[in-house]
């Protein structure tokens, strides 16, 4: 398992404007199928991307717990949308709106996860920086990690009931979008 090395060093990559990021991975987030506009934003070569966890990308000021909810939401066999910050192997971050969807078999069964990333809107990626650096540090209050995460989730939880939203119709709020 690979995981990145390098330091966030506060340069930020942007997508393009018309750009898409497409990766797919195995049912243990492995990736197996990545783009030329990935290898480009996460500064890694093919051979370094196929064959590690789709992880190796994580920024550490991504909460865990949206994370955990990716996880929960894909693997119930839903789609989910989300704001992320990767963090490139040369250390430079950028942001994404994921819309990551599990891959089924002929026979319906679930082979693997695909996802497209996208250049979010600027004022979506401000609205949730402030909620992201709220839950990071929840989860820098628990030692254990599987407690931040659960500490974290909870929080996350508690702020969607006291905005009376799901955490869909919170992400769609950030767009613009309508939901359906």
């Amino acid at each position: 398992m690979r995981e990145a090395t390098a330091a966030p060093t506060g340069q930020e990559r942007m997508l393009g404007e018309d750009e898409l990021i497409v990766t797919k991975t195995d049912l243990r987030g492995v990736i197996t199928y990545a783009n030329p506009v990935f290898l480009r934003m996460s500064a890694l070569t093919a051979a370094e991307a196929i064959g590690s966890p789709h992880n190796v990308i994580r920024h550490p000021d991504m909460p865990r717990c949206v994370f955990k909810l990716l996880w929960d939401t894909i693997g119930r066999g839903d789609e989910l949308f989300a704001y992320v910050v990767n963090l490139a192997r040369d250390g430079a971050h950028y942001w994404v709106l994921a819309h990551v969807t599990p891959s089924f078999d002929a026979r319906g069964a679930r082979v693997g996860y695909h996802s497209n990333r996208r250049r979010p809107d600027r004022p979506a990626v401000a609205a949730v920086t402030g909620l992201y650096a709220r839950l990071r540090a929840e989860e820098r209050r628990h030692g254990r990690p599987q407690e931040a995460i659960e500490a974290s989730t909870r929080l996350l939880e508690r702020e969607l009931a006291e905005q009376g939203r799901t955490y869909d119709e919170f992400f769609w709020s950030l767009t613009g979008a309508v939901t359906a």
